[in-house]
């Protein structure tokens, strides 16, 4: 069992969710990318969620959100069951198209985690020697949306939704920042966003020269087969992080402050499970939600 997490109101977080096998599930393709922004948008909108930033690559997706109302686990639920259902029905499949694993969960804590992750989701096909320049890439990346600060749009897909049900035709997607860097003017934030990738595209171009090794090509991502995987070997065994601050004390007052609220929770449960009257912390999802439990007030900030 994982442990439980504090479901709070107006936290930033990256979620990062992979297909089964590692398989290239999400190998791009136009059904594909209109499909994964249309239920990305679709969610988003049912469950107030505010999205900084989304990319996908073949075989996993990053998206960067603001947890406005509180909601992270409905709308993860509706999202990723949104877009399996769809892939399923347009590759043919039945069996499962996500890994069994838990759907990482990162929280940003402050507005420097959020540009850096952004800037690691935006430039991660290139990192990966697939794509030269980070706007290359063909699959779905907002690095275009985020310049030119104009909404995404995608169509009710063919594929698996009816065209005669109750879902929108055309849903549209904004670009949304937490509060900090919504300071910035525009053109600053979008320099700042451009110049970091940059970088790591000028990293990856000195690693290839080193190395010699090449990139796989707009062309050869695309003639991929949906079916098949990367031949390197997977990562196993490593941590899976809750939170992302580069700011050492930032990160360990809110490790503190995570600890305590697990604490809390359990002791909360344990007396609950006894039979006592208890009121959980504010945080609290599952039983606030499905078993009616008294839950502390959130702070009115």
């Amino acid at each position: 069992m994982s442990l439980p997490r504090a479901v709070v109101p107006g936290r930033c977080y990256m979620i990062t969710r992979r297909c089964s096998e590692r398989r290239f599930l999400l190998r791009p393709d136009p059904q594909t990318n209109n499909a994964f922004l249309y239920c990305l948008a679709l969610a988003a909108n049912v469950y107030r969620v505010q999205v900084m930033f989304t990319a996908t690559m073949s075989n996993h997706h990053h998206t960067g959100i603001i947890d406005v109302r509180g909601h992270l686990p409905e709308f993860l639920a509706y999202f990723h069951k949104l877009v399996a259902k769809h892939q399923n029905a347009l590759r043919g499949r039945w069996e499962a198209m996500w890994a069994p694993e838990q759907t990482s969960v990162v929280e940003l804590v402050d507005d420097e985690d959020v540009i850096a992750k952004m800037v690691y989701a935006l430039s991660n096909p290139v990192k990966d020697f697939l794509i030269e320049k980070a706007h290359h890439w063909p699959g779905v990346s907002w690095l275009g949306a985020i310049v030119a600060k104009k909404p995404m749009t995608a169509t009710k897909p063919k594929t698996f939704f009816r065209p005669d049900g109750d879902l929108p035709d055309a849903v549209s997607l904004s670009f949304h920042l937490p509060r900090g860097l919504r300071e910035l003017a525009h053109g600053e934030f979008s320099k700042r966003l451009q110049e970091r990738i940059t970088a790591v595209e000028r990293e990856a171009a000195a690693e290839r020269a080193r190395t010699g090794k090449r990139i796989v090509g707009r062309r050869g991502v695309l003639d991929q087969h949906w079916g098949d995987s990367p031949r390197s070997r997977e990562p196993r065994c490593q941590m899976s992080p809750r939170v992302a601050c580069q700011n050492l004390w930032r990160r360990i007052e809110t490790l503190g402050r995570n600890k305590a609220w697990i604490e809390a929770y359990r002791e909360a449960r344990a007396a609950f499970l006894a039979g006592a009257e208890v009121c959980f912390p504010a945080g609290t999802f599952w039983l606030r939600r499905h078993a009616g439990v008294i839950c502390e007030p959130f702070p009115s900030d």
